[in-house]
């Protein structure tokens, strides 16, 4: 099961990831474990990478594509995988879809997270951390999942909030770029659904609302996959 997750910062992509990855046992690839996987072993690719990020500039889908498909062709992923972060814009849909059919690797499902931005920002800035165990899940915006006051739902402790996730010009330019749907990474959403239309199916298109809890998406997740 070769699998591709879009979905929103704020959505609960990696939560229902973790699942997926879980029932399937298949590895969940995140494009940043393969960058620092590469640089800390001293890949060709990964000097390459290095020098760019060393200059604060964005390493280039000629090597980051190559990178990816390095790692989904490693023992682990011969059963299947699960990309998640990648591709961020159209032109990287575009080209990660001809590397695919280039290497013979075809796409099975992608999965899109549904989620509207002001909802997605509004979990962002409500997301709190348990000092105990930042697994902890506490939201002041989720009604689910929501503290008592300002000690952890599940353990009493305290909380605490991570600087990024208050830094609201920080999250509108991540969304501007994840909503974008000319050239941003909803466009590379609509490349694929395209696609599929085009190929009788292939991939298959799983649309998911993430508006509801965590067990509820995910009951919605996997009665989609199994049907």
């Amino acid at each position: 099961m070769k699998i591709l997750f879009f979905g929103p910062n704020g959505s609960g992509k990696g939560t229902q990831g973790a699942i997926v990855k879980g029932k399937y046992g298949i590895p969940h690839i995140e494009t940043g474990v393969i960058f620092r996987d590469n640089i800390s072993r001293g890949t060709d690719l990964g000097k390459e990478a290095k020098g760019y990020i060393d200059r604060g500039e964005l390493v280039p889908d000629s090597i980051t594509i190559p990178m990816i498909l390095d790692r989904l062709k490693k023992d682990d992923c011969k059963d299947g995988w699960l990309l998640d972060g990648f591709p961020r814009n159209l032109t990287q849909a575009e080209e990660l879809d001809k590397a695919l059919k280039k290497e013979g690797i075809i796409l099975d499902i992608v999965i899109d997270m549904l989620l509207d931005r002001k909802i997605a920002k509004g979990r962002i800035m409500g997301r709190r951390l348990c000092v105990n165990d930042n697994n902890h899940p506490n939201n002041i915006n989720i009604d689910a999942i929501k503290p008592d006051g300002d000690k952890c739902r599940i353990c009493g402790a305290d909380l605490k909030t991570r600087s990024d996730d208050q830094d609201e010009d920080a999250i509108d330019q991540r969304h501007n770029i994840y909503y974008d749907t000319k050239t941003g990474t909803m466009a590379g959403m609509i490349y694929f659904k395209e696609l599929s239309a085009r190929n009788g199916g292939i991939p298959e298109i799983i649309e998911l609302d993430g508006r509801p809890g965590v067990k509820e998406v995910s009951a919605e997740l996997m009665a989609k996959f199994d049907a």
